[in-house]
C-alpha cells in the first residue's frame, strides 16, 4: 500500500518477452518446386551437422519456395536461429 502498487506495475512491464523482428523476404531467385535438387540435398546434408532440426526444416521449406541456399540460410538465421 505504501508505494507497492507502483513497484508491482514495473514488475509486470519487465516480464515481457523480447519480440523477434519480422523478417523481410527477398524475391526468390528460382521457381518453386516440389522437392530439392540433387545438389541442394548434398549441401543440406553437410549443413545439417551444424544446425538444429527446426533450422533445417525452415530452410527446406524456403528452398522449395524458390529461394537459393544462401537466401534460405540468411532468412532462417534471422527467423529461427541456429
Amino acid at each position: 500500500m505504501y508505494g507497492s502498487s507502483n513497484k508491482m506495475m514495473k514488475d509486470k512491464k519487465d516480464n515481457k518477452k523480447p519480440v523477434k523482428k519480422e523478417v523481410k523476404m527477398p524475391k526468390p531467385l528460382m521457381k518453386p518446386r516440389k522437392d530439392l535438387s540433387k545438389d541442394q540435398k548434398a549441401l543440406m546434408k553437410e549443413h545439417k551437422q551444424h544446425h538444429t532440426a527446426k533450422h533445417m526444416a525452415e530452410m527446406r521449406k524456403l528452398m522449395r519456395m524458390g529461394y537459393c541456399f544462401n537466401q534460405a540460410h540468411t532468412i532462417t538465421m534471422k527467423k529461427v536461429g541456429k
